[in-house]
């Protein structure tokens, strides 16, 4: 074994023992706030806030205990259990045919240009590129003049560049389109659909193997698809492999950093610990399917907005198998304004807290379809957008202890060092540390943290409407284009915090005046300058 290996196994020992201690202090914390919340003299008032706050711990616990199971099992991977990376590539012995896809809706012609180009640009030997246009041109508010014009350009950018083109009647938006496209090469074509095939080669569409489905504004490097047609051939079962995000105006443009950098905790440990479950689901961009698997399940869901999740549940259930690769094989551009990151969080939740009551709903139904771990992290994938709730509870509590002295009883400073200081000290200690490993500094996960705090009105709103069952619309991330907000649209988080830094204040002139209970209010004015800080 060389140094480097050693290195590297010493490494992983370190990080599987360090999480199995953080993993310890977190049930150690929780079954101490469970306990010390049943013995609390609570008047009759304080207890629904007090539980609210219980609740808030326990789901950020729950979450938290996930993340470092997956960095326990990414530690302590060997052999066929090992994430899939370029390292351990098969060898590719044939190049069976593949589909390069795009579906577009009114997407700006220099964004799919670029897109278009770096298909074309692939270097995998035998690829059917075909741009599926779902641009609605009857749209009512569109100019008839501009929406002939934008035809006439996306029919010469295909017959320029040599990609084929597919339009139909529309309807089911993305997922939709790519189900009527699969009809489409399986000889079963939609009404209404017309298909033209540009470049050299007269194409026989129908003999594709694999589907490859892009965003389109996502461009793929050229080596993209050799890799990941390997490894589909070498395991058979394999559903669908999914690959990272990168946006390529992460150096420039704030909101797209910050939500480049909060997609990051995700694609790194988390991602990796799925695939190893064989719970890895679909992003929706940058993705191979083996088509064979996708008519084994329908098509795509067309019931949700996050076609992409549900569509995972739907190959799991059935028996098919997922995969991870942890590498940057494409870039595309991130949200460049509040408004744009705001559209795309509201849809991500909407869609995957809908899919939520249906993964309790077969979990009930059918338990033994999956093992349990697969149940777990599709529950804990389910609730994450819950954040928003935990994130709204955890800033208001403090700052009504300190101005309504509600809920009236705090743990004995004793108790509460000697239980809550080492969770906190041990989970972002690892945290931290992990993320390190990948690059990533204190900075960048701070900078992810204070945009998802931003964010908590807008998962609370999508969350709500999930769980009363309201299915929303898909609509695209705007690309080139502002989506800049009023000041007046950003009340609740102006408002929050505003409210912080009142209970700041007023928890200063506690600690001079009163003095006592010193600990209780020393603290929680610490937790709303902490929130006050992140909000403003």
């Amino acid at each position: 074994m060389t140094t480097p290996q050693r290195r590297k196994q010493l490494k992983n020992k370190a990080f599987a023992i360090f999480s199995i201690v953080a993993m310890g202090a977190v049930f150690l914390y929780l079954g101490a706030r469970i306990w010390l919340f049943f013995i609390a003299a609570y008047a009759w008032e304080d207890k629904i806030l007090a539980l609210m706050l219980l609740t808030a711990e326990l789901f950020t616990m729950i979450q938290t205990f996930g993340y470092f199971q997956n960095i326990y099992l990414v530690s302590t991977s060997t052999g066929e259990r090992e994430p899939f990376s370029l390292d351990n590539v098969p060898l590719l012995e044939s190049y069976p045919p593949v589909a390069i896809i795009v579906s577009s809706f009114k997407e700006p012609i220099d964004v799919l240009e670029d897109t278009l180009i770096c298909f074309y640009n692939l270097t995998y030997p035998n690829k059917h590129i075909y741009f599926l246009d779902d641009t609605r041109y009857d749209l009512v508010g569109w100019d008839p003049e501009a929406a002939v014009n934008y035809r006439n350009e996306i029919d010469e950018l295909c017959r320029r560049i040599g990609v084929n083109q597919f339009r139909r009647r529309w309807r089911g938006a993305k997922a939709g389109m790519i189900n009527d496209f699969l009809a489409f090469l399986d000889n079963n074509p939609p009404e209404g659909f017309s298909f033209i095939s540009y470049g050299e080669r007269n194409l026989q569409p129908g003999d594709e193997k694999y589907i490859f489905v892009f965003d389109a504004d996502m461009n793929p490097f050229p080596d993209f698809a050799e890799p990941l047609v390997a490894f589909m051939e070498q395991y058979p079962r394999l559903a669908f492999i999914q690959t990272p995000q990168y946006y390529s105006n992460f150096e420039f443009n704030r909101v797209a950093r910050a939500s480049g950098l909060q997609q990051a905790v995700f694609y790194e440990y988390i991602c990796e610990g799925k695939s190893l479950e064989d719970a890895m689901f679909c992003c929706g961009t940058n993705v191979i399917f083996r088509r064979a698997a996708l008519n084994d399940v329908g098509g795509f869901d067309e019931t949700s907005v996050t076609e992409d999740f549900a569509t995972s549940l739907k190959f799991h259930i059935q028996g098919w198998s997922s995969a991870y690769l942890n590498k940057v094989l494409a870039f595309g551009i991130g949200p460049e304004d509040l408004g744009a990151y705001f559209k795309q969080q509201f849809r991500w939740a909407l869609g995957t807290v809908g899919l939520f009551r249906t993964i309790a709903r077969e979990f009930i139904r059918n338990p033994s379809k999956m093992r349990p771990m697969k149940w777990w992290e599709y529950f804990l994938s389910g609730t994450h957008y819950f954040i928003g709730w935990i994130l709204f509870v955890m800033m208001i509590c403090p700052a009504l202890y300190l101005l309504t002295n509600t809920p009236s009883y705090f743990a004995k400073p004793e108790l509460y060092f000697l239980f809550f200081l080492p969770y906190i000290i041990l989970t972002f200690t690892l945290f931290i540390f992990s993320m390190r490993q990948r690059k990533y500094s204190f900075m960048d996960l701070a900078t992810g943290a204070v945009l998802q705090a931003l964010c908590f009105p807008v998962y609370m709103h999508a969350s709500l409407l999930a769980l009363l069952g309201v299915r929303g619309t898909f609509g695209i991330t705007p690309k080139g284009r502002s989506l800049s907000l009023p000041l007046y649209l950003l009340w609740p988080q102006i408002g929050m915090a505003l409210f912080s830094f009142t209970a700041v204040v007023w928890g200063v002139c506690r600690l001079y005046y009163e003095r006592e209970p010193f600990m209780a209010i020393a603290i929680n004015t610490a937790w709303c300058l902490y929130h006050f800080a992140i909000l403003s």
